[in-house]
């Protein structure tokens, strides 16, 4: 089991099924503690595949080593206390999201929190992650065209890109619609 702190970059954890379809579990990028939480919390081999989405860079650790420390130096199971909470509060939000919002409202939070993300992650991984097909996810975006929900994401986003990205795929909608 590894414990990584992203320093650049960006992971992705998914699931494939018996059918070989591949759900995204997670996206985690610059400044984030990545790990197996399965393994972690349940103490035997990940269900999920982690793949680094663009160039990389982890500084990483053996969990096993970090358990180690703890037994010699219990000053520091306080800090494994955090951690292990902040796993169990992430899974708690998810778990959230998904019962108490649409995939329209999920999408958009998604925006908010890391507006970069349309540029960097291919469509077809944030459809699973948000759990819909791409299909959805498009229907959603037109939607959001439609709604003018548009000025909510360039009055949020933070990058240019997707303030660009925002206002190619408005110029696009009514260029298709002449």
């Amino acid at each position: 089991m590894r414990l990584a702190y992203i320093k650049e970059g960006m992971i992705r954890s998914y699931h494939v099924n018996d059918k070989g379809m591949e759900t995204t579990v997670l996206l985690r990028w610059e400044e984030q503690i990545i790990a197996s939480y399965d393994s972690i919390l349940l103490q035997k081999p990940s269900r999920f595949t982690y793949h680094a989405l663009e160039k990389t860079t982890l500084l990483e650790v053996d969990y096993n080593l970090i358990q180690q420390l703890l037994e010699t130096k219990p000053g520091f199971e306080k800090a494994r206390y955090h951690f292990v909470l902040d796993m169990l509060a992430q899974s708690l939000e998810r778990i959230e999201t998904f019962v108490l919002h649409t995939p329209e409202e999920r999408y958009l939070q998604l925006i908010k929190d890391k507006p970069d993300l349309l540029q960097r992650v291919p469509d077809k991984h944030l459809a699973t992650l948000l759990g819909i097909t791409p299909v959805s996810l498009s229907r959603i975006r037109k939607r959001i065209a439609r709604k003018g929900a548009i000025n909510y994401l360039l009055l949020t986003a933070s990058e240019n890109r997707l303030i660009t990205f925002v206002l190619n795929s408005v110029t696009w909608n009514k260029w298709r619609q002449r």
